[in-house]
């Protein structure tokens, strides 16, 4: 039994759980795709495997619609290891983008060196206030913060659409403004490197800031006191009470790291050069629910988180190329719900698992029963009583 609880605790187990989920997951795409049209079902099932690495080009573009579910990954991952569930990434991510946008187009006047770093830290500090929002509600009135998310997504949602007619609009593509020049951020030479002769990726800057955040929230998690009382917090918060760890203050610190985290997001993708611009349309933003099977897939570890947003980009990046073969790019999202969905399985399964090899080891070891050895020169019992 203890090889066994050694080997569901054990940290390869979590690690082969969700590459079982990513099989499974790609096995459900194929037979999609064979019941779609099998005469060429081996042809796009291949574009999807290979189409990021297919050539510089392409995995530029795995690092470019890698870098705002990076960030919306971290920031769910982050909340959960404060035992948050964070459902309101998207409305931080496109408050984030907005902040950055606007001032990507309005501060001209800020010198070029300094005008992307103000957009950057203006989204930080949006998402940051619209994710402190249901933490202090959760805080101080005990509001269920996924409905409070839900519910500031839409808010935000609503509110970054009449924001945008009302300063940085462009009538002609109901969209915002472009950015000025000076506002996205240095390319890094990534346009050199990422190309296909004169066609060049979208990557930029944008992928080293999200590996480099990355980084940081590792070692804030792991290698600090005060990822140490989030932690805490989020494993048993009276437990935490009673070691002295401020429960109201991590829950809310942690939802304005958690928004800060997805408001860089939005700045990453709308600063990164490639003229994308925010549609005025009311759909929420995509890359703050795709952050959730992100973090889901990645354990909610920060560098597990990186390697699983790499992989759903490379995903996406198939599924474009596997539209070439007359399929829908809807059968990617059909794999990631299905690896998603085997990821939480495989995690119940986990802790069951768990629980039933705690309670094994709890119970008491049975044996043959060992009689007492009498002390010597004591007399034999003979079971006679005292002769009176």
């Amino acid at each position: 039994m203890l090889s066994l609880r050694k080997l569901i605790a054990g940290p390869g187990s979590s690690v082969l759980s969700s590459l079982a989920a990513i099989a499974v997951g790609l096995l459900a795409g194929l037979a999609v795709l064979f019941v779609s049209d099998a005469g060429q079902a081996p042809r796009a099932f291949g574009a999807i495997l290979t189409s990021g690495v297919s050539n510089l080009k392409e995995f530029g573009q795995v690092l470019y619609y890698a870098t705002p579910i990076i960030m919306t990954g971290l920031s769910v991952g982050f909340a959960n290891k404060t035992g948050l569930f964070n459902i309101g990434a998207s409305g931080q991510f496109i408050v984030g983008a907005f902040a950055a946008v606007f001032v990507g187009v309005k501060g001209t006047f800020l010198p070029a060196g300094i005008h992307w770093v103000a957009g950057l830290l203006a989204a930080a500090v949006a998402g940051a206030l619209w994710g402190a929002i249901p933490g202090i509600l959760k805080a101080l009135r005990n509001v269920n913060e996924v409905i409070a998310c839900i519910m500031m997504n839409y808010i935000g949602m609503y509110l970054v659409n009449y924001l945008i007619t009302k300063t940085v609009f462009d009538q002609l593509k109901n969209q915002s403004k472009r950015v000025a020049d000076a506002a996205n951020i240095p390319n890094l030479g990534f346009d050199a490197v990422f190309r296909d002769g004169t066609i060049i990726s979208s990557a930029g800057g944008g992928i080293v800031i999200a590996l480099a955040l990355c980084v940081v929230m590792w070692a804030v998690l792991d290698k600090t006191t005060f990822g140490y009382e989030l932690k805490a917090c989020g494993l048993g918060r009276d437990a935490a009470r009673y070691a002295g760890i401020g429960e109201n203050r991590s829950i809310i610190l942690s939802m304005v790291i958690a928004g800060a985290l997805s408001g860089v997001g939005g700045a990453l993708l709308y600063l990164a050069g490639s003229g994308k611009a925010i549609d005025v349309i009311d759909v929420l933003a995509a890359e703050g629910f795709n952050g959730i099977p992100v973090a889901l897939l990645g354990l909610n570890n920060p560098i597990g988180i990186l390697f699983s947003g790499l992989f759903v980009a490379y995903l996406t990046v198939g599924g474009f190329n596997m539209q070439l073969f007359g399929f829908a790019r809807e059968i990617i999202e059909i794999i990631i719900a299905t690896i998603l969905y085997f990821s939480a399985f495989a995690l119940l399964v986990k802790g069951a698992l768990e629980q039933l090899a705690n309670r094994r080891a709890a119970l008491p070891e049975r044996g043959p029963a060992k009689e007492a050895n009498p002390s010597p020169g004591a007399a034999p019992d003979t079971g006679e009583g005292d002769e009176s």
